[in-house]
């Protein structure tokens, strides 16, 4: 395979042939002699994506159809990408960031807890693209829930909020509340690529709550983004909250929501769940 200009309006072709001369032979156990351009022939990306030489040599020449999803992931996988290459890849490709893949709930780095701890007066969680709970803050233990005392199979928004009664009980407008829950959820688990989690999840859930399975069959989607939220604290009575989303970079199945007390009052009242709980009082 000859090494064939790549046209200036290929970026596509561009980064795959970067990428793929950036690599080193010996780290897959091939032969170093007769080479005469840096990294791995195109032939041998080829192989290892399970794609014909030819029609990769034309991917980076700009020629022939663009690839499939799953083409591109092996393609990706070949070359070694990181997240963020992949990412850019997808990019370039369909104009698009390819579909999450939601790992198993596992904790966050130490940087990012101090982010959340920093936050003192402000309940503020990380959860995953399927809602599992993976950080939080002692607010969001003295205000929400204390995620620390349920098993990590447990810390799951969605079961929470179907299956738990104080949760429940804590909704200023439970149903309402409920219907946003599902369609916040359906819109962040589209995102999942390895589905078989979702249905698993939606499956669990469904047979939990009768309210969760019908909500889910209205099929509507909406943005967590950002708003008002009122819970109902056993302790503290009713207590107001401006909520925000936010991703976390270089970790699409990662997004953070801070609750921001609405108002002085509510300041006043989270100070006090917290020092309730300094004292072991909550």
């Amino acid at each position: 395979m000859g090494s064939a200009p790549i046209a200036k309006d290929n970026p596509l072709g561009a980064y795959l042939r970067d990428r793929r001369e950036r690599l080193d032979p010996a780290a897959f156990g091939l032969p170093m002699t007769r080479r005469r351009t840096p990294g791995l022939r195109r032939e041998e990306v080829a192989q290892r994506a399970h794609v014909s030489p030819t029609w990769y040599t034309w991917l980076e020449q700009g020629r022939g159809g663009a690839p499939s999803e799953v083409v591109l992931e092996r393609i990706a996988t070949a070359l070694l990408l990181t997240d963020v290459e992949r990412e850019h890849l997808f990019q370039l490709a369909f104009g698009r960031a390819p579909e999450v893949r939601a790992p198993e709930a596992v904790g966050i780095t130490p940087r990012l807890q101090r982010v959340l701890d920093a936050l003192t007066l402000s309940p503020a969680i990380v959860k995953t693209t399927l809602w599992d709970v993976v950080g939080w803050n002692r607010a969001a233990t003295a205000v929400l829930t204390d995620y620390s005392a349920l098993p990590p199979e447990k810390r799951n928004i969605v079961k929470l909020f179907f299956s738990n009664p104080r949760v429940r009980a804590a909704q200023d407008d439970w149903e309402s509340v409920a219907r946003f829950v599902v369609a916040a959820f359906r819109a962040d688990s589209a995102r999942v690529a390895d589905t078989a989690k979702v249905e698993a999840l939606v499956r669990e859930v469904s047979a939990l709550s009768p309210e969760f399975e019908t909500f889910w069959r209205e099929h509507d989607v909406q943005a967590f983004g950002e708003g008002v939220k009122r819970l109902r604290h056993p302790v503290a009575g009713l207590i107001a909250f401006e909520y925000s989303a936010f991703s976390v970079d270089q970790r699409p199945d990662l997004g953070i929501v801070v609750y921001q007390p609405a108002t002085r009052d509510d300041e006043d009242s989270v100070r006090r769940l917290l020092d309730l709980q300094e004292l072991g009082a909550t």
